[in-house]
């Protein structure tokens, strides 16, 4: 028996241009996301008795515990492309809330998939791990890796960069937004394809610059049928959010970014009293960046 316990990571989305529909039913995106230090706990076990898996859902945010969970997918799929029957079991602690834009499910695929790999002895690259995780979901590859990405195509096209390590501070308002859902309502094409590369990398040295590249083509049609989210926004402009407040993927968790660590932890502070059981407010730090 083997057994280990793995982070998994949150994300948001500080641009994301809706290009088109494609003929596969999917959308053509352009995005830049950054995984965050807000994550689940995931434990991995391994034993060699038998094909089978199992899984638990424990913490704050509950999830399937069967087949229609991504992590429970992930270990399928594993052993079905390597051809190791094994019996797995994963427990995962949810910090992350669910269905909330910031990416659980698939980071839990993602983790899942890098668990056994390493508990198997590393048999798969990290590209054969980006292309099984494109089989499950579009935001799965960049949870594979460990950086920010420029994501292209349907979110599986990566180009890892370096971004600051920005203070975040996030409000989700407790209920789900489906994805496709939203993609649905979204009008296409109407605002290009956002910054470039170089626009991206100079970020690291004018970190406020940030400011100016935050945009979410899937806002307007969340929030046209949630608009209490504009308040969120508003609320965290308020208290201090000077780089910018933006609804992260499809919705509904909205974060703002904070010029350093001590306005934003003033700020949860301050909107955790006067939210109170109205949102829940999470603080968080950007990783895979210069400092």
């Amino acid at each position: 028996m083997t057994a280990r316990t793995f982070l998994s990571p949150a994300k948001v989305n500080l641009f994301l241009y809706v290009i088109g529909k494609r003929p596969d039913g999917f959308h053509e995106i352009r995005t830049l996301m950054q995984p965050l230090s807000l994550c689940d706990e995931i434990a991995v076990t391994v034993e060699r008795d038998g094909r089978a898996v199992s899984l638990v859902c424990e913490g704050r945010y509950r999830a399937p515990t069967g087949p229609e969970n991504l992590a429970w997918r992930a270990a399928e799929l594993f052993m079905d492309h390597t051809g190791r029957e094994r019996s797995v079991r994963i427990a995962i602690k949810k910090r992350i809330p669910v269905g909330a834009g910031l990416g659980g499910g698939s980071s839990n695929a993602a983790t899942v998939l890098k668990a056994l790999n390493f508990l198997s002895g590393a048999p798969l690259g990290r590209k054969e791990l980006r292309r099984l995780g494109a089989r499950l979901g579009s935001d799965v590859p960049f949870f594979v890796g460990d950086s920010p990405a420029l994501a292209t195509g349907r979110g599986e096209i990566l180009e890892p960069c370096r971004l600051p390590g920005y203070a975040y501070l996030l409000i989700n308002p407790g209920f789900h937004v489906s994805t496709a859902h939203i993609y649905g309502r979204c009008a296409a094409g109407r605002s290009g394809r956002g910054p470039d590369r170089d626009a991206v990398s100079a970020l690291v040295d004018a970190p406020h610059g940030i400011a100016s590249m935050l945009h979410n083509d899937l806002e307007e049609a969340t929030m046209a049928e949630h608009p209490e989210l504009a308040r969120y926004k508003t609320l965290l402009s308020e208290h201090g959010a000077r780089w910018g407040t933006l609804m992260s993927g499809s919705g509904p968790t909205v974060f703002g970014i904070f010029q350093d660590r001590e306005s934003r932890d003033a700020a949860a502070l301050a909107l955790r009293g006067e939210l109170g059981d109205h949102g829940r407010v999470i603080a968080a730090e950007g990783l895979g960046g210069p400092f």
